[in-house]
């Protein structure tokens, strides 16, 4: 029952719940239907029983007594049959002959010690009902009454009843699907808000006043949202600004850089290393920055246009030294998509670095769709990218195996976090794989974006 969710348990609950109360319903009404009928039918088989006892002995009171004709006499329809023990000897009509077999000794010996007694047994595998009636010292009258039509009445209500009670069961699990779908709605709704939460959308919120017992879990949840968006927009605000004032020294120190740079030949050669790694480090302290400020814009809205991105990634290309003739088209797929072109310009330039920097160089960038999604995959030739590392390559200050590495090498461990987070933007999202012929191929999705 753990492994079913909370609508499976609450349904099979109460569907267990009503199968045990109709169930107990249907055992009591059949118990009592079976008694009432019964003593209604014992009862009145004895009033017969002690009337045709009655007529015998009138017939045995005669001068000339003949049992054989005072049986005759009685009128047992075709439901009773009616022997009689006189004098050690048994009479009965032809067909009531076989009877004498049936009469347990206990009920005899009642009878015979002029005691009435009663009995249900059963004859030929039917159930009857056996009056044994003292009729003097010498006689004793006994009938027989069928009580089959009486079984087979007790074998339809059992089965109506069996019928109520799985209808009953029926519709207590379909009260119970009802109930939980009712009563799981708010919870859906929480749910929903969240996974839009999670996608970005921090202007959801739940409506307080949709039910009056959840009022409080509404505004919780909303004042959590209210907090972690506040939090969120600090936070973006803050590398924001951090990386807006740290531009300006950065650049008085390119500028002192540079002017070190320029007059290499006039240092020795210590003073010039030492000037040339920290030119390198400024440049991408400088790249540092820019990706931060990116990524505190990453999360504003997305601007979609018409943009030629077959084009687009063609530029991208010319701006790296790079051929144009790797920037493939499929025939079904049009070149205009509707993107915001900034984010996906800058998509193409961070695959195409890494490529470069990661990958031993780019090999083509295909411009493909799947229904009205666009997708750009960009192949390089580098070693490829093991399994483990495909979801963490797209955090952020990652790069390669080292998942946690922070220093080493001339990347900034944003590129592509910024993929992963303008795919994402546009609602899509980005993965890595194999490429057939060897090394890495890296996959954006924009759904929407083509028509």
């Amino acid at each position: 029952m753990r492994r079913l969710g909370l609508r499976a348990r609450v349904t099979a609950a109460f569907a267990v719940g009503a199968l045990l109360l109709s169930a107990s319903m249907a055992l009591v009404s059949y118990e009592l239907t079976r008694r009432t009928l019964l003593d209604e039918r014992e009862r009145t088989v004895l009033r017969a029983a002690y009337y045709d006892a009655a007529v015998v002995r009138a017939g045995l009171d005669t001068e000339n007594p003949d049992a054989g004709e005072a049986l005759r006499t009685l009128d047992t329809g075709t439901g009773r049959r009616a022997v009689l023990h006189l004098n050690g000897d048994w009479y009965g009509r032809a067909a009531d002959n076989g009877l004498t077999a049936a009469i347990p000794a206990r009920l005899r010996e009642l009878v015979s010690a002029g005691e009435p007694a009663v009995q249900r047994i059963r004859v030929d595998d039917q159930p009857v009902l056996l009056v044994g009636v003292p009729l003097s010292e010498s006689a004793s009258f006994y009938e027989i009454a069928s009580l089959r039509e009486l079984e087979q009445t007790f074998q339809v209500l059992a089965l109506a009843l069996t019928a109520v009670a799985i209808m009953v069961a029926g519709s207590g699990a379909a009260l119970g699907w009802y109930a939980t779908r009712h009563g799981l709605r708010p919870l859906t709704a929480v749910a929903d808000a969240a996974e839009r939460i999670a996608a970005g959308d921090f202007t959801t919120r739940l409506a307080p006043d949709t039910d009056p017992d959840l009022t409080r879990l509404s505004t919780s949840f909303n004042r959590m949202v209210d907090e972690l968006a506040q939090r969120i927009d600090r936070d973006r605000r803050f590398a924001a600004d951090v990386s807006h004032e740290l531009r300006s020294p950065l650049q008085t120190l390119a500028a002192a850089a540079s002017v070190l740079s320029r007059r290499r030949d006039n240092q020795d050669e210590r003073t010039a290393t030492a000037a040339r790694l920290v030119a390198d480090e400024i440049d991408r302290f400088q790249q540092l920055v820019n990706d931060l400020l990116d990524l505190a814009r990453s999360d504003q809205s997305v601007h979609r246009q018409p943009v030629d991105v077959a084009e687009l990634a063609r530029q991208v290309c010319r701006d790296r030294d790079l051929p144009e003739t790797m920037v493939r088209l499929t025939e079904d797929t049009p070149a205009t998509w509707r993107v915001d072109r900034r984010r996906v310009a800058q998509v193409l330039t961070n695959l195409l670095d890494n490529a470069e920097r990661y990958g031993a160089g780019p090999v083509a960038v295909l411009l493909s769709r799947t229904g009205d999604t666009g997708v750009i995959e960009v192949d390089d030739d580098g070693p490829g990218v093991p399994v483990e590392d495909r979801e963490a390559i797209f955090d952020r200050f990652v790069r390669g195996r080292a998942a946690h590495y922070r220093g080493g090498g001339d990347g900034t461990g944003l590129g592509l976090a910024l993929v992963a987070q303008h795919a994402a933007a546009h609602g899509g999202s980005a993965s890595v794989s194999d490429r057939p012929e060897g090394g890495a191929r890296f996959r954006i999705t924009l759904p929407g974006s083509v028509s």
